[in-house]
């Protein structure tokens, strides 16, 4: 998990036939959409502007250090040239390997590489109806379904994911989605998880898998947790031990390319979500939709040149860090990350305030402390006498408080943030 935690942050890919009506990755449990109305999507998918090599540059230069793309996502269709169907890039209008190029180009830029397999998979013949399936409600395609052997799909299943990790080399992430047991869904004893986890362990010994197998409480059944869309209000933690974890978020409100959706988030906003997860021990990977031509909504780049504007001039304070020691108490409107290699805190800024900022507990322990994106010095005030360079006292000072004087004027950046060297280890 080494590398995994120190990267912090990554990038998601949703990418497919729903692409095309972009109205929603789930558009077609969403409208109950039959095979044959979803078949448009197949015969019209040729994403001629296609370059996953623009694709990974720009998640190099926003700071990103790993991917996870769809090779497969709820509807079936498959990115890869897989010899167990014919839905399939390679059968479409476009017809190529659409996976292939991505992994190569992620690896150029030194990209770690994660494959996305959906347990579901809406088209099988063999897939049986249950609680999200699009056509759980209609009558003839249920008495139609009836006969299903939901094992062919099961042995299906291995054998692609058999395909994937066999087939592109080193594989550093799987992140299977999703179980859903309980009346009308299907769990461990459904997907024969354990055995599916055998076999991704024995394919891909160094792999890093998900949690979302039913595996829960089995040992070794999951190596990271991955609240999806939400930010937990602290680290995770189960049985009383910190475990990795990863908020997996959207741009918008869909993972998909989805052409009307407005709830866009601000460029600070994303960045404060990274800043927030780091400062809680957790990754942040964030998800793109692009479109059907293979391009990356513009709403989307320019989200991402402004993190990595941002990340150029502060990204030693996310790769590579955590949430800080016992006894940091982060300031007022602040968020703190710690790197325990080089042992320097990062104050997040969220609300710049006027002149002065005060950090409980760190009187006698801070050596030096500058704005992150220029080093421009930040003066020390502790117990009352300045460290800085502007002379005097400044009475009634708390003995515990370090006391930092900051430039009235908050720094032309994003989200500014101060680094602390620390005198010693806490």
């Amino acid at each position: 998990m080494k590398w995994w935690t120190e990267a912090r942050f990554g990038m998601f890919i949703h990418w497919g036939l729903y692409a095309l009506p972009a109205r929603h990755e789930w558009v077609r449990e969403r409208e109950r959409l039959t095979d044959e109305a979803y078949a448009k999507y197949f015969d019209h998918f040729d994403p001629d502007l296609y370059d996953p090599r623009t694709w990974a540059r720009l998640a190099r230069r926003a700071g990103m250090r790993y991917v996870v793309v769809t090779a497969k996502h709820h509807d079936g269709f498959c990115l890869w040239d897989s010899k167990l169907t014919d839905y399939k890039a390679t059968r479409a209008p476009c017809g190529r390997d659409l996976l292939r190029p991505l992994v190569e180009a992620f690896r150029a830029e030194g990209l770690r590489i994660g494959l996305y397999y959906s347990l579901l998979d809406w088209h099988h013949p063999h897939y049986t109806v249950d609680a999200f399936h699009p056509m759980r409600n209609d009558r003839e395609f249920l008495e139609r379904s009836k006969n299903r052997d939901f094992r062919i799909y099961v042995d299906y299943l291995f054998g692609q994911v058999r395909e994937l990790l066999t087939g592109f080399g080193p594989v550093d992430v799987l992140f299977f989605d999703y179980s859903f047991p309980g009346p009308g869904g299907k769990g461990r004893e459904d997907w024969r998880s354990e055995k599916l986890l055998d076999l991704v362990r024995e394919l891909q010994p160094g792999i890093i898998v998900n949690d979302r197998l039913d595996l829960l409480e089995a040992p070794g059944g999951w190596d990271y947790r991955t609240p999806e869309q939400f930010m937990p209000r602290e680290g995770l933690r189960v049985d009383g031990r910190d475990v990795p974890w990863e908020t997996c978020q959207t741009f918008s409100g869909s993972w998909g390319y989805h052409r009307d959706e407005s709830t866009w988030k601000t460029a600070r906003q994303l960045i404060v979500l990274l800043v927030e997860a780091v400062s809680k021990g957790g990754n942040l990977l964030l998800n793109i939709g692009p479109t059907a031509r293979g391009t990356i909504d513009r709403r989307a780049v320019d989200r991402l040149e402004r993190i990595a504007a941002w990340m150029t001039l502060n990204g030693r304070s996310i790769h590579g860090c955590t949430r800080a020691p016992e006894g940091f108490a982060a300031p007022h409107n602040c968020l703190l990350t710690w790197n325990p290699v080089t042992r320097r805190l990062y104050a997040h800024v969220l609300e710049w305030p006027p002149g002065e900022l005060h950090l409980d507990g760190l009187a006698g322990r801070v050596a030096y402390a500058q704005l992150l994106h220029d080093a421009s010095e930040i003066p020390l005030v502790e117990k009352g006498r300045e460290t800085g360079f502007i002379p005097g006292q400044r009475p009634g000072a708390d003995e515990n408080w370090l006391t930092l004087r900051l430039p009235v004027l908050e720094p032309d950046v994003e989200l500014p943030t101060i680094e602390l060297f620390m005198k010693a280890v806490p």
